[in-house]
């Protein structure tokens, strides 16, 4: 019976292929982070639990991985229970979990800050791009183990720093050709909400409730917020209120104008105007849709009040992107955290950042065919392989063709011509160069275009002239 091969649920594999769509796709976002005066960092896959757990909320908890450790319970008791449990256990049991695969990029983020702050210049902006691990159900676009892409400022209270990260958002999926919805709210407007209803200690709850409203509908949701201990009229109001929008009846319209936005907002400033905490929000969100409406007008923002992301740490503006013409979950998504390093014992440092997750966009790029053409091709230019002498010359041109940047290899055996072709067009390289005892007298190749068919005889230099251009 065969060994079965497999990788965990939710894990892949990437081929040569996929790994440059992918290698593109982080291309282009660092290109941006750096454009904006990003710098990188990376943290250890691996953090202490005491790092991880209380800072996702319940749910999000139970999706850490926690690790085992690998130390003997033997180390802890006595000679007479040890020799017992030797009798019942073939293998002795490890202990308690103390570390665990990072959940996020950003609270890993907010330890760095404060175990490095006196190395830092604040505010600090950073860029990551690192795997996350997740105890999650597989499914369409929801891995156990996918890349994000984040970039965060740290130490500004500032709400320029909102609308540079949707600026960022704009230009990196217009380099992707990607259509989006960008949705904007704000977790002071749900704490206001929460207030007006009397409900101020069920914020949480709420946002954790109607983040899962697309998903899983708005009645299922009106049962979860009654099992949280919302009665029936703080339920009824609640949704009065989000009726202001429009949102539970229908699906969010996308790009709505900051004008149109206003519309919703100026509703819902009258609703909250009791609540200072739901005011400040309002009047956040309205700051951010009125500087972008001034310096880039053509930004459209979907201002929702339901817009929740269930994360624990937010506190103000909270941000989430979709794909227009793709059925998928959010592609980006973040907001304000006022004090999450705070937890960490650096205090009142406002930070604020969006992730974008690189395995969805790999998924609506490739649903929409939306790759470029050459992004799969690595070498340019194959050297045929007709014997020994022939593999000298090939080598002396091919360590030319490198120096000079062109990406060359040569067919490592002498076999057939026809086999050497397939490998060319297998691995989709444009260019083929022919060497036999002509060439070699002439010191030259017959250099094949493999998309036209078309052959010519060029040095080497008329070569690396003619693939750079």
């Amino acid at each position: 019976m065969g060994v079965n091969v497999s990788i965990p649920k939710g894990t892949r594999d990437f081929s040569p292929v996929e790994m440059s769509r992918r290698k593109y796709i982080f291309d282009t976002i660092e290109n941006i982070f750096r454009l904006y005066g990003y710098l990188p960092i990376e943290t250890p896959a691996m953090e202490n639990l005491s790092t991880l757990l209380g800072k996702y909320g319940e749910e999000g908890d139970k999706l850490i991985y926690q690790i085992r450790s690998n130390k003997n319970l033997r180390d802890h008791l006595s000679k007479e229970k040890a020799a017992i449990l030797d009798n019942i256990y073939p293998y002795w049991l490890p202990q308690k979990s103390e570390i665990g695969l990072r959940y996020d990029l950003t609270v890993p983020f907010a330890r760095f800050v404060v175990m490095h702050q006196n190395e830092l210049s604040f505010p600090f902006k950073r860029y990551q791009i690192q795997p996350v691990w997740r105890a999650d159900r597989p499914q369409k676009g929801r891995y156990r183990e996918f890349y994000q892409c984040d970039v965060d400022i740290i130490g500004s209270n500032s709400l320029i720093n909102e609308v540079e990260l949707i600026q960022i958002i704009v230009d990196i999926f217009q380099k992707l050709g990607l259509q989006i919805i960008i949705k904007l709210n704000n977790r002071k407007i749900l704490s206001g909400l929460a207030e007006i209803i009397g409900e101020p200690d069920k914020m949480m709850d709420i946002a954790i409730a109607i983040d899962k409203a697309e998903k899983m509908g708005w009645d299922e949701v009106k049962e979860e917020l009654k099992l949280k201990g919302l009665n029936e009229n703080s339920i009824s109001t609640l949704f009065d209120i989000f009726k202001i929008g429009d949102v539970t009846g229908r699906k969010v319209v996308p790009g709505e104008t900051a004008s149109e936005g206003k519309t919703i907002l100026e509703k819902l400033a009258g609703t909250l105007e009791k609540s200072s905490t739901g005011s400040l929000g309002i009047n956040e969100v309205s700051q951010i849709i009125n500087l972008l409406g001034e310096i880039q007008p053509d930004i459209k923002i979907d201002f929702d009040p339901t817009l929740a992301r269930g994360l624990d740490y937010y506190t103000g503006a909270i941000i989430e992107v979709k794909a227009k013409d793709v059925s998928m979950g959010s592609i980006c998504g973040g907001g304000r955290y006022d004090d999450l390093t705070g937890i960490f014992g650096l205090p009142h440092v406002s930070g604020v950042g969006v992730s974008f997750g690189a395995d969805r966009i790999y998924d609506v790029l490739d649903e929409l065919k939306l790759f470029p053409e050459k992004t799969g091709i690595s070498t340019q230019l194959l050297f045929v392989n007709f014997g020994k002498e022939e593999e000298k010359y090939a080598l002396l041109a091919l360590a030319k063709l490198r120096k000079a940047g062109i990406c060359a290899e040569l067919y490592p055996d002498g076999t057939r011509l026809k086999k050497q072709f397939a490998y060319a067009d297998a691995k989709k390289i444009p260019w083929v160069a022919i060497a036999g005892t002509t060439e070699m007298t002439e010191q030259c190749f017959k250099l094949r275009d493999m998309t036209s068919g078309e052959e010519k005889k060029a040095s080497v230099d008329e070569i690396i002239c003619m693939i750079k251009k």
